[in-house]
């Protein structure tokens, strides 16, 4: 049976979700999984860390050009770090970098890996999953 809206697991399970998509790895960390935390932490860094070396580009978006709006949702599941790259460090990738369009994939990806962990989260705060 699932919990009503305001009950504490609820609340238990929402707060886990938002921790796990602010920063990747950790709401798999608060519920005590420690070592699919490392991993989906560690493959998600990657992810963003290859998009940054290869001087991709963090969505943003562009008026007049409806799917921005999509991407940039996607990309801003990276959580935290999307605004410290966007806000804090001003980041544009590079156009002309060779490995510009790959790098926009990988930072893509990233943000969607992330949202998709905290969703995995919430459903094992919730006791939907093991």
């Amino acid at each position: 049976m699932d919990p009503t809206p305001d009950s504490p697991s609820s609340r238990r399970a929402l707060l886990v979700g938002l921790l796990a998509w602010a920063l990747p790895g950790a709401g798999h960390f608060a519920l005590g999984r420690r070592g699919r935390a490392a991993w989906f932490a560690a493959l998600t860094c990657l992810a963003l860390l290859t998009g940054l070396a290869l001087a991709g580009n963090l969505h943003r978006p562009v008026s007049g050009q409806p799917l921005t709006y999509l991407a940039t949702l996607g990309a801003m599941g990276m959580g935290l770090v999307y605004f410290v790259l966007e806000v804090g460090l001003g980041y544009a990738g590079d156009p002309t970098a060779a490995g510009y369009e790959y790098g926009t994939a990988f930072l893509l990806t990233a943000g969607l890996m992330n949202l998709l962990l905290a969703l995995d989260a919430w459903d094992i705060a919730n006791g939907r999953k093991d």
